[in-house]
Order: C-alpha cells, then structure tokens, then sequence
C-alpha cells in the first residue's frame, strides 16, 4: 500500500546532510529516501555538492540587495522542532536560504561548484545537462549592467587561464552582435570550468563553457537542452559548449566563429 508524503525541500535535505533534523525529521526523510528514486537522486546530489559554497559566491553575494534579502530571510519562520538553545546553522545552510531569497529577488548566482562525477565517459552529456540547468534560470536583469571594457574582459579571462591552461583573449571569443557580460572560474567535480556569459538583445543571455578534457577531438554537434540550442566540441585537450536561445542555424555559425578562434 503506497502513503502519499510530501516532497522534501533541498533545504530539508541539506539539514539532513548537515544533521540538524530531529530524529523524527530524519526518520521520514529516510524513509521517503527510499521509496522515492528522485528524492534519492537529489539527495545524492546535494551530498556531492557539500563544498563551500558560500566562499564560492561571495563576490556575487556581496552585490546583492542585502537589505532586501535580509528582510526576507527574516520572515522566514523557524521550524518548530528546533531546540531553542541549538548551535546556529552551519554556513552552508544560512549561505542556501539567502541562495533562495537572491533568486526570488531577481539575483542570478551561478552554482561555483557543481556536485556530478566527470569522466571522460560521461562528460560529453552530463556536464552539459548541469550546465543547461543553471543557465536556464538566467534571465536579461541577471546579466544587466554595462559591458565591461576589454581590459576588464581580458584581466576576467586571464583569471581563467591558468586553470584551463588556455589562453583566452577579449577577441577570442567575442560574439558577433552580443555583449560581452563577464568570465567567471567554476568547479565541475574538482575540475576547473570556465564560463563566459553573454547577453543577446534579442533572445537573452547565453553563455560559452570550458573544461579540460581528454576524450578525444569532436566535431561540433547541436543538441537542445532546457528549451536552448548547445553545440558542442571538443580538441585534444578541451571540450567546449555554446549555450542560448537563438536559433539553431545562428547557434551553429557563432560556434564555429568562436571555435577557429579558439584553434588558432
């Protein structure tokens, strides 16, 4: 006979991770774990993704509206199971409720560190699966603001070089007709990943991402990911995803534009 139960939130099962459930809390997560492959899946994740993710985003935290955000975090009420003399949450949970608050305030914050196993046998679908998720929650205000000039853009790339053992250029990858928005250094399963995220007027952001790779060379390939067009190649040394909403036919041409320049 199957019970109904409510689907944990990811803040329910970081407190599980973390142990600051009550046994009866834990007990149901428990169970739910097991009798629910997606809740499982999930929870599996967010152990693997158990890094220091508040390190990771404290230069986008620190633009942030904080007294939006604290004002909001604030109405969020305290479980009633919760001992009134417990030790404050660990960083990691405070760092996910102003995750959430940031995101319901229109505040983009890329996941730096991104809990999957990489493999050379996995890494052609899987890394693009994680990636199309998190951009897909970008919109146009995420990327606001004044393009950088290019010696901005090029002292953001240069911070990426050294991971990826690249050297990147402002006119390297520069998109024809969209805007250069910023290069930021993430973790893939403690590899190194580069993003550059741009902004088209017409169809909204997009982005370029970069790992090391040694599966071998690949000639671009277009697949479709949460409503976005992605090509994908990779070199000897490299694999590289293109990632947005424009059209196919376009998507094609600025990944090719790109990735000669990237050859060269």
């Amino acid at each position: 006979m199957s019970t109904k139960h409510t689907i944990p939130s990811d803040e329910d099962l970081t407190a599980f991770i973390d142990g600051e459930l009550t046994q009866e809390e834990a007990a149901r997560i428990e169970a739910i774990v097991k009798d629910d492959e997606n809740v499982a899946e999930r929870l599996e994740f967010l152990t693997r993704a158990s890094l220091p993710f508040e390190q990771a985003f404290a230069p986008l935290l620190s633009e942030a509206p904080r007294e939006k955000l604290a004002a909001m975090l604030a109405a969020i009420p305290a479980h009633d199971g919760a001992k009134s003399d417990a030790a404050p949450a660990p960083d990691r949970r405070r760092f996910l409720g102003a995750l959430a608050a940031s995101l319901v305030a229109g505040i983009a914050i890329d996941r730096a560190v991104i809990g999957r196993s990489f493999s050379s046998k996995a890494e052609n679908s899987e890394w693009r699966a994680v990636v199309a998720d998190y951009i897909s929650l970008y919109t146009a205000e995420t990327l606001a603001g004044p393009v950088p000039g290019r010696q901005d853009q090029a002292a953001q790339l240069a911070g990426l070089d050294e991971k990826l053992g690249l050297s990147l250029s402002p006119e390297a990858v520069a998109l024809p007709g969209i805007d250069f928005k910023r290069a930021l250094l993430l973790q893939y399963d403690g590899k190194a990943l580069a993003q550059v995220a741009y902004l088209d007027p017409e169809t909204g952001p997009m982005a370029l991402c970069i790992v090391k790779s040694d599966a071998g060379p690949k000639a671009p390939d277009l697949e479709n990911r949460k409503g976005m067009n992605v090509v994908y190649w990779s070199n000897t040394t490299h694999t590289f995803m293109l990632i947005g909403r424009i059209p196919a036919d376009r998507m094609r041409e600025l990944a090719e534009n790109v990735r000669s320049r990237l050859s060269a």
